[in-house]
């Protein structure tokens, strides 16, 4: 990257970079080296240098990073003064200083070296135009992507990426651009190859991980690859992170397999009459399911949960031409898995006295809900007869948000991978189970996508609001047959 110049004694001969590499293979602790030639090595006078991200914080690793290396050694802190957020030369006018994605404010820069951290996560691409036309007056300027490879097929790091592998594979020719991309073969980057390389097999991965064994450890990768062959939506993540292999947004999330392995026994529900449970609920549209669920953690283990779901809908989809599942919901309907409201829409009135029904069996001590849209009403309802208060919460929102959800799914995985959710074979879930997909954000967050499913999954979000308030409480200390409660974490 820095070695080669256009001819003898001239400029560099790059001038925009792309590394792509996976996930803890030290491509920061690179950046803060290269930024730092670029601010020492080029005697370049007035020479501006920085390093961005999509917020200040991520821009700030490299930057830290060579700070660090500055204040260690002698001869670098005798050449470089330190501020908080500016490295400078006073005989060049040379600096270097992290800033964030707010690209409105960066027309002014005249940029001689930029540092662009984990580009797959940037929205748009104005950023990256504005720094490209702030190198215009430079005579050896070097623009370097750092990143690992993301899900938005649509990004300016994705067509950068291509235009990468358009190079390498000699369809377009560009001397000044400089690319190079750690992965693990594909067909998609090699037209020519025979066959994909096996994601599962560990040769294949030091590939994409130059630094294994040395900030990369194979146990580690053993153990993330095990869970992503068991959970697609996992697989996604660890063909993301750790091999480099660009994925979709969108994902199938459980195995049947994994699913299935996790109806341990029959659930008997006079059996849990008067356990302490939580209870999550999704309340459909006007016109469709909507579901309860009780998870019962046991008393030998808490990580270990009995689940119960309640499940709607309205009378006229079980005779809906409209509805391709009509005939799966009749036949849930008459072995009595699938409950009927009477009408043409969900009658949210008899959910209410079916829930508290359960209410009054079952020791619920929490129930989450999103409020949001229909919920309102039903959730002011429900807080009136549970006697819900600010000092004595029952019914809480979860929130919808992959920020949100995205511990809760992560948790419904390890105790699905460790067959510690006994749904009793619950046909309803298990068809919801088979049909969810989960959108999967830039920062690594699941969530259930409902466009992007294949069928319903109104029960695995209801399972997800529970999860989410059992990893919030804990069961009274009490006999559960006692006072009724949580205590809210």
């Amino acid at each position: 990257m820095f070695g080669w110049l256009t001819h003898e004694g001239g400029p560099r001969r790059f001038k925009t970079a792309y590394i792509e590499v996976a996930r803890k293979n030290a491509k920061t602790t690179q950046a803060a080296g290269w930024a730092g030639y670029l601010l020492v090595m080029d005697g370049e006078p007035g020479a501006e240098v920085y390093s961005l991200g999509t917020m200040r914080d991520q821009a700030k690793i490299s930057f830290d990073t060579f700070k660090a290396m500055v204040k260690k050694s002698p001869d670098l802190s005798e050449a470089i003064g330190v501020f908080k957020f500016n490295l400078h030369i006073e005989d060049t006018f040379s600096k270097f200083e992290p800033l964030s994605a707010d690209y409105n404010t960066l027309d002014g820069l005249n940029i001689h070296g930029a540092i662009c951290d984990e580009v797959h996560e940037w929205r748009g691409r104005g950023l990256w135009d504005v720094i490209e036309t702030a190198t215009g007056s430079r005579l050896q300027p070097l623009q370097i992507a750092i990143t690992t490879s993301g899900s938005d097929q649509e990004s300016i790091c994705y067509e950068q990426r291509q235009y990468v592998t358009q190079i390498l594979n000699q369809v377009v020719e560009d001397d000044s651009y400089f690319g190079v991309i750690y992965t693990i073969d594909t067909k998609k980057d090699w037209p020519n190859l025979e066959k994909d390389d096996d994601w599962l097999d560990e040769k294949n991965w030091i590939k994409a991980n130059p630094n294994l064994g040395v900030s990369v450890y194979l146990d580690d990768l053993k153990r993330k690859a095990k869970k992503a062959a068991r959970i697609p939506a996992a697989q996604n993540n660890f063909q993301r992170k750790h091999l480099d292999i660009w994925t979709q947004q969108v994902t199938r999330w459980l195995s049947l397999e994994m699913w299935d392995a996790n109806n341990t026994s029959e659930i008997v529900e006079k059996d849990h009459k008067g356990r302490w449970c939580v209870a999550g609920i999704d309340l459909s549209s006007v016109s469709d399911l909507t579901c309860c669920v009780y998870l019962f953690p046991r008393d030998d283990d808490r990580k270990w949960v009995d689940l119960i779901m309640r499940c709607w809908c309205p009378e006229s989809r079980l005779y809906d031409t409209k509805n391709k599942y009509r005939e799966q919901y009749q036949a849930w309907e008459k072995a009595g898995w699938l409950f009927i409201t009477p009408g043409d829409v969900i009658d949210y009135d008899f959910v209410l006295k079916e829930v508290l029904r359960d209410y009054a069996t079952f020791e619920v001590g929490l129930i989450g809900v999103d409020y949001a849209f229909q919920g309102v009403d039903f959730c002011n309802k429900l807080m009136v007869e549970v006697g819900h208060t600010d000092d004595n919460p029952r019914v809480i929102s979860t929130g919808n948000s992959a920020p949100k959800l995205g511990p809760v799914c992560n948790e419904f995985e390890r105790r699905l991978i460790d067959n510690k959710i006994n749904h009793g074979g619950n046909p309803v879930l298990r068809f919801m189970a088979d049909s969810v997909a989960v959108k999967v954000s830039p920062d690594g967050y699941k969530k259930p996508d409902r466009d992007k499913s294949q069928g319903k999954i109104d029960g695995i979000v209801a399972v997800l609001y529970a999860l989410d308030r059992l990893m919030r409480s804990k069961p009274p200390v009490k006999s559960i047959y006692e006072s009724r409660g949580a205590i809210v974490l």
